[in-house]
């Protein structure tokens, strides 16, 4: 069976473990996602199943949005809920630099990544080093920050969306906040909405030409070569510029690769869902 939709991940469950609620669900052994998401995050999560899993490179999912709630005053390692260290009261600020703050990080932004991330440190996750006691020095990262703004302020609690491109560490935007307003602070809460076209809905199928970041090429040919991944030539397709690009057919597609006049399969024949 392949299934292309979006589930909304619960808190304080990992990515990978909800892959096993997904697996008795569906009934199928073979299920992968892509973005992860911390435990104590919640929503939008791509989920593949069958021969769906070998898209997620050519998925369209940026820029993304968060929905998440800052914490002033109480600290944590890994600057979320599940390692605080301290909690104190702190003053109140108000809305009007609440705004400035938020409007002077938009653009592109150069930080440092949590030291509780997934990021690999020498082919190891940063998180688990940590967690073993080890010294992680993290290198900076580049993201863009497309929007951030305030959505409300009960004192101690911050609510800002971002929308942001991939890869981005919203902890760590939480933690920047926090330190323009010269105070401590750690994320309460945190939502994604959205990854480009993907959103939290019913986890109803979805068709991956619709969410492919790969234009369409038109094929004059014999469509039986495409479904037995015969050599083909650039002659007998609309487009020949190099890139990459999706052919379809009634009962399948395929991924190639245009590159100096030669043609490459990157997904051969990968069979189209028929619902049921």
């Amino acid at each position: 069976m392949n299934l292309l939709f979006v589930v909304d991940k619960p808190i304080f469950v990992s990515s990978n473990r909800y892959m096993n609620v997904i697996k008795r669900k569906y009934g199928t052994k073979k299920v992968g996602f892509s973005g992860t998401l911390d435990p104590f995050a919640t929503g939008c999560l791509i989920v593949a199943t069958g021969q769906y899993t070998k898209l997620f490179q050519y998925l369209d999912k940026t820029p993304k949005t968060y929905r998440a709630t800052l914490w002033l005053g109480a600290e944590s390692a890994s600057l979320d809920l599940e390692n605080i260290l301290n909690i104190r009261e702190v003053p109140r600020t108000d809305e009007e630099s609440l705004r400035k703050i938020l409007s002077s990080l938009e653009g592109e932004l150069e930080y440092l990544p949590p030291k509780y991330s997934a990021k690999k440190i020498d082919g190891e996750r940063a998180y688990r080093r940590m967690r073993n006691g080890e010294e992680v020095m993290m290198k900076s990262v580049r993201s863009k920050i497309y929007s951030l703004r305030l959505l409300h302020y009960r004192h101690p609690f911050v609510t800002f969306e971002a929308t942001v491109s991939e890869g981005t560490y919203i902890r760590s935007l939480g933690a920047m906040i926090a330190d323009a307003l010269g105070l401590p602070g750690t994320l309460s809460s945190l939502r994604r909405l959205q990854e480009g076209k993907f959103r939290i809905g019913k986890q109803e199928p979805l068709d991956p030409l619709d969410y492919l970041a790969l234009p369409s090429n038109r094929y004059f040919g014999d469509p039986k070569w495409l479904e037995l991944g015969k050599k083909l030539q650039p002659r007998f397709f609309e487009k020949q510029e190099n890139g990459l690009y999706v052919v379809g057919t009634e009962n399948f597609f395929s991924i190639l690769e245009f590159k100096e006049g030669e043609i490459k399969y990157r997904l051969n024949r990968i069979e189209k869902y028929r619902g049921g």
